[in-house]
């Protein structure tokens, strides 16, 4: 019997020290849920995609920028950057082993294998929060796809992300001058505060219009120097 477009079909289901995780089929698209939260799935992209390109924007006078990526996710970022040869090395943190598996030898592995293939690309499996703090790495730029935004995390942990605390480990793995970028399912002015607050500069919000709803958005900031 066909699979229903109208009931998603559970592809994985897998138990991680920081919840569920689940990749399942919903017609065409493939998506990924989080304690029971959707998170993404495949069936745009823009704003993961503008993303990236905001960042690369921001650094137009340095040659093969580094950029740290926050969230392998569907894949749709890292995809994006690996197709630009503009991008030096690439580095990608994801603490959720699934989600790594899904991409190297699943069914995720259709959006992202030639990146992954790419040998600018490094996927490192940490938590980001810890990543930021404890590596000897420095990037041109930090790309943020953590959860849903600053304003709506699944778990608690990656809140502190997007406090001044998180924000000074985003700024102590940029480099002077270096760009973070933020991906949000919706804009925050509280997030821009907190972003000038941390200590970056030329703090601003780019909006990416979407089918239906709040536009989703990408904040921008520098770090000085």
């Amino acid at each position: 019997m066909p699979t229903s477009y109208d009931t998603p079909d559970v592809l994985d289901r897998r138990e991680g020290p920081h919840g569920e995780v689940v990749l399942r089929r919903h017609g065409d698209r493939l998506e990924i849920i989080a304690n029971g939260c959707f998170l993404m799935d495949t069936s745009d992209g823009r704003s993961e995609r503008r993303l990236v390109d905001a960042a690369l924007d921001a650094l137009p006078d340095r040659d093969h920028p580094d950029v740290l990526i926050g969230g392998l996710g569907v894949g749709f970022s890292l995809a994006h950057a690996a197709a630009n040869p503009r991008w030096g090395r690439i580095a990608v943190v994801e603490r959720e082993h699934a989600i790594v598996e899904w991409h190297r030898d699943g069914p995720l592995s259709a959006l992202s294998a030639e990146a992954l293939a790419d040998p600018r690309t490094e996927v490192v499996e940490a938590d980001l929060v810890a990543y930021v703090n404890e590596t000897s790495d420095t990037y041109d730029a930090l790309c943020l796809d953590i959860d849903n935004g600053p304003d709506w995390t699944v778990t608690d942990g990656n809140a502190q992300l997007y406090g001044e605390a998180g924000l000074a480990g985003c700024a102590r793995v940029l480099r002077p001058g270096g760009v973070l970028a933020v991906w949000s399912a919706q804009p925050s002015p509280e997030f821009e505060e907190t972003l000038w607050n941390a200590g970056f500069q030329q703090v601003r919000t780019e909006e990416i219009p979407v089918a239906r709803g709040v536009p989703d958005v990408v904040h921008l900031a520098i770090r000085p120097g």
